[in-house]
């Protein structure tokens, strides 16, 4: 039987990875959906300047990073990044490729956090020149997918210059329970 805080640990970065997951979908629909001045395709690959990523470089970093930290270190496979390559491919996906690249990397993420054992959780291991538990490759392979989630659609935003409409039908001004 599983402890009560794993289970609870699982659920919750479960559920900011799916929330990440659908934030960039939502993105990617919203930039899809706009054509002027250019088609998705160029705004896709394009950079907002030369110290920024493409959408297409951000979705390649993100699979590498999640694969590195949870697949490879949590899930004690073989550390196969090639992080560099990440940054340097320029239009050579489609959306529809690299929206399944993403969604596969993050089902396998998913299965290796449903998976993971306690002590695999808390074991310490080197990933990428830091010293972390399991637990702490997961939180920060949700935290740096959040993260990345936030450039995209901020991205996006600028481009369309529209809402992306993340929680449309909610009430974000519910207080609190006391």
């Amino acid at each position: 039987m599983e402890s009560s805080w794993v289970t609870d640990f699982k659920e919750n970065t479960l559920y900011r990875i799916d929330e990440s997951t659908r934030m960039v979908e939502i993105a990617f629909a919203k930039a899809a959906s706009y054509t002027q001045p250019n088609p998705f395709e160029d705004i896709f690959w394009k950079r907002p300047n030369n110290a920024s990523n493409s959408m297409e470089n951000q979705i390649l970093h993100l699979c590498g990073n999640m694969t590195q930290y949870v697949i490879s270190s949590l899930g004690e496979q073989e550390d196969t990044r090639d992080r560099d390559t990440e940054f340097q491919i320029a239009g050579s996906y489609t959306k529809e490729v690299l929206l399944e690249k993403l969604k596969t990397t993050v089902a396998a993420v998913k299965e290796t956090i449903i998976n993971a054992t306690e002590e695999q959780l808390l074991k310490k291991r080197d990933v990428q020149g830091f010293h972390f538990s399991g637990m702490g490759c997961v939180i920060h392979a949700v935290e740096h997918y959040s993260y990345h989630t936030g450039q995209i659609a901020f991205w996006v935003k600028q481009l369309i210059n529209s809402p992306l409409g993340f929680y449309d039908g909610l009430d974000l001004t519910i207080k609190n329970d006391e």
